[in-house]
Order: C-alpha cells, then structure tokens, then sequence
C-alpha cells in the first residue's frame, strides 16, 4: 500500500511520516516527504530524531527520484541537513559503503549542477559531510 504523504506541520507529524517510510523502506515516499518540505524547515522537523537509517533513506530517496527532477532541491537539502542535530554523530557511524552512496549523490549533483548553487557551494558542503 503507498503511504500518502502530506506536508507536515511539526516535529511530531515529520516524525510519524519519516518512522512510516523508514519502517516500509519506502523510497518514493520520502521522496514525495522531502519534495514538500522546505528544506530550511528540516533541522526543526527532525529535531533529535536524525539516524544513520534515516539519513541514508534520504540520501538515497534524493539519489533515485529527485536529483533527476530538480538537483537545486536535493543541494538544499543536503545544506539544511548538515545543520540537523545529531548529523556529525550520524555521519561519523557510517560504513564505507554508505559514505560512498553520499559521495555518488554529490557526483551526481556536479553533473547536473545548476545555478541555484555553484561547483564552489558544492565543494564546501562535501567537506561538511567530510567526503
């Protein structure tokens, strides 16, 4: 069954929406999550809540249905996450393997750059999540 997904208006529905998609490992359904939710909303919406599966779930969410559609997004995305609780906690548990998914993210993301942020933007953020 597809979980619908609506815009949510606090930390609590964020994080009934995210526990939903993260349980079924519903990629398209976060997706849809992180296409309605603005990405400056994102530190707020996930409060403490930020996990390495959670984070992974977005990556790869971001990798397969939205860099195609609008690389800009998946860029701030990546920006407001760096700024969540909890992410250098996260980024430090990751395997080698799941570093290397977010490293394919910002290769995709130099491909199809677009002016709503530089290949300079790009480079700083990678240090960020220490790539």
């Amino acid at each position: 069954e597809k979980l619908h997904i609506s815009e949510p208006s606090n930390a609590y529905d964020f994080g009934q929406i995210i526990n939903a998609v993260n349980t079924n490992k519903d990629k398209a359904a976060c997706a849809d999550l992180l296409t309605l939710t603005d990405p400056k909303n994102l530190p707020v919406l996930l409060s403490n809540k930020l996990e390495g599966e959670i984070f992974l779930i977005f990556i790869q969410s971001l990798e397969y249905y939205v860099i195609g559609k609008d690389p800009g997004l998946v860029y701030q995305h990546l920006f407001y996450l760096s700024k969540a609780e909890r992410f250098k906690m996260v980024l430090a548990l990751l395997s080698k393997n799941e570093k290397e998914q977010v490293q394919q993210l910002f290769d995709l993301l130099s491909e199809n750059q677009n002016n709503q942020y530089s290949l300079e933007d790009l480079e700083s953020l990678k240090k960020v999540y220490e790539l």
